[in-house]
């Protein structure tokens, strides 16, 4: 029988997991100096919201669908300022030529499959095509990123259309962001443990500004896994040229979202930084791996509208160069948080032709944590 679920923000409180099921932090897992927003959410970051379609059909049907808006509002028209960075390029990131060149965001940000790109993009077009006030709107650059779910997927069959995408993007909310695996993380791997979607947020102290700086990730990627210090991929005997699942292969999808003031060129060094929060849980950015992290701000002053007229001059304001290094610490943190809550949150999962990916045996983690510190 078919299973379609659509698993959109819940509005049930969120520090013990969306079913009850202990974050991390919540666990005692150490992640850094700074403190997490509200959610501890990507959605911690005002107006942003996140949907998930999750396709889980058959036995061979383990796929899905995670859009992020940084804006409730018609994103082609009121554009935000965007960046993406380039940890190592073995992937398919739609739409990236035009924003390094304009430094804009003008669609909801899609995550699903590798073959599913084509439907990411036509669903974000046409979604963009409908929204009013967008009637004569002749090109539309769509941001479509992905992770190769084929070991528990069946990719070849490329399960999602694009009126699945444009469903995942009105379905879009803020509030809790549910994890695991949900969405375009339905079918993945990290580091030969189950992976799947993970988000996470911090709040800088006003003396720094009091923005809030927000991470998204889609894990399906191999190294040696560290988790609070602790290394957890060596206790496990799952690493690196030790039979791990891809061979260490496989993307990260890594999506970062912030209200404090910044242009595209330091959304550029913001998203530089994550790859640090990668490395900090053991990711390697293999020879096979799509690492790709794309940013945002979503400040109203910087917002950019499709039309204005001619030779305006910009009176925006925005941070300067040396107010960036707290932004960039957040950004380091929340990533790696995100992608260890991507990790707790998944479940064992069996698929394509009765592949199972066992769930990070949680608790034996924790045990080695306590036993640390």
């Amino acid at each position: 029988m078919k299973k379609l679920i659509f698993s959109i923000c819940s509005l049930l409180l969120f520090g013990t997991g969306l079913f009850g099921q202990t974050r991390p932090r919540e666990a005692g897992v150490p992640f850094g100096i700074l403190s997490p927003g509200n959610l501890n959410a990507i959605t911690d970051v005002p107006g942003v919201k996140v949907g998930h379609f999750t396709k889980i059909e058959g036995s061979n049907i383990r796929t899905g669908v995670t859009a992020i808006l940084p804006h409730g509002g018609n994103i082609f028209q009121q554009k935000v300022p965007g960046a993406v960075y380039v940890g190592n390029g073995f992937g398919k990131l739609a739409g990236t030529t035009q924003v390094m060149e304009l430094g804009s965001i003008e669609t909801p940000i899609i995550l699903t499959n590798t073959l599913s790109v084509a439907a990411g993009i036509e669903g974000a077009v046409k979604y963009s095509l409908s929204l009013p006030g967008n009637e004569t709107i002749h090109s539309v650059n769509a941001v479509v990123g992905e992770t190769n779910d084929a070991y528990l997927n069946d990719i070849r069959g490329m399960h999602i259309s694009a009126e699945e995408v444009m469903e995942t993007i009105k379905s879009a909310k803020s509030g809790p962001v549910e994890e695991g695996n949900v969405g375009a993380g339905t079918g993945t791997i990290c580091f030969g443990w189950k992976g799947g979607i993970g988000t996470s947020s911090r709040k800088l102290p006003e003396s720094l500004g009091g923005y809030t700086v927000g991470v998204l990730v889609q894990t399906n990627f191999g190294g040696n896994l560290q988790i609070g210090g602790v290394p957890v991929g060596e206790k496990l005997g799952i690493y690196p040229f030790k039979d791990a699942l891809e061979k260490s292969d496989g993307s990260c999808m890594i999506v970062i979202a912030t209200d404090a003031p910044v242009l595209d060129r330091n959304l550029e060094r913001m998203a530089k930084r994550a790859m640090m929060g990668l490395a900090k849980t053991g990711g390697i950015a293999s020879n096979g791996s799509g690492d790709y992290v794309i940013a945002f701000s979503t400040a109203e002053n910087l917002r950019i509208p499709y039309v204005k007229p001619n030779l305006e001059l910009e009176k925006a304001e925005f941070l300067q160069n040396d107010d960036m290094t707290s932004l960039f610490l957040a950004v380091i943190e929340a990533t790696e948080e995100a992608i260890i809550n991507s990790l707790f949150a998944a479940e064992t999962m069996e698929g394509k032709e009765g592949r199972i990916v066992e769930k990070l045996p949680t608790e034996k983690v924790l045990e080695w944590i306590k036993n640390k510190n």
